[in-house]
């Protein structure tokens, strides 16, 4: 019977780190992307801003409105660059993560193969003894139908009568 993988648990362990690894790289990728959108989305508003003022009071709120959205926009590109960051933390840590399941993965594949060579080790010895039994049972069998035991009969071609 074949003995279990003894480093199961640590793979099931490092299995599952990679996948709250995975996750966490998912989050950092949405989150640079909803800012990405944020950002087009501002610069779009920006730029559809009324360019004709009526008057001194839309001037000024113009005038607001686009230091406003600069401002925020400023500060999306800041949180952009942070996102970028966390994102490329969140790959690194699951690059690695995944690294270390891959090791013991591979121990894992080699403790299959070497089961696996076992048991056919296994099968083949008894496959070969129950062989040998019956060609020694035939032997036996054959001996008996010529009358004559081992101890006291000429061998095969020896015609002398001498035991060999």
């Amino acid at each position: 019977m074949s003995r279990p993988f003894s480093l199961a648990g640590l793979l099931r362990l490092r299995h599952l780190q990679q996948d709250q690894a995975a996750g966490d790289l998912a989050a950092a990728n949405a989150r640079l992307r909803a800012t990405a959108t944020r950002i087009d989305e501002t610069r779009a508003a920006l730029e559809h801003l009324p360019l004709n003022p009526t008057g001194a009071d839309t001037l000024y709120a113009i005038a607001a409105a686009r230091a406003s959205s600069r401002s925020m926009l400023a500060e999306l590109v800041a949180l952009d660059g942070v996102a970028q960051q966390a994102a490329a933390a969140a790959k690194a840590d699951f690059e690695a993560k995944k690294a270390a399941s891959a090791s013991l993965e591979k121990l894992e594949g080699r403790h299959g193969a070497a089961e696996a060579a076992e048991d056919l080790h296994a099968q083949q010895t008894v496959i070969d003894e129950i062989a040998s039994t019956g060609w020694h049972r035939r032997q036996g069998e054959q001996r008996a139908q010529t009358g004559t035991s081992q101890a006291g009969t000429p061998a095969r071609g020896n015609t002398t009568g001498e035991r060999t």
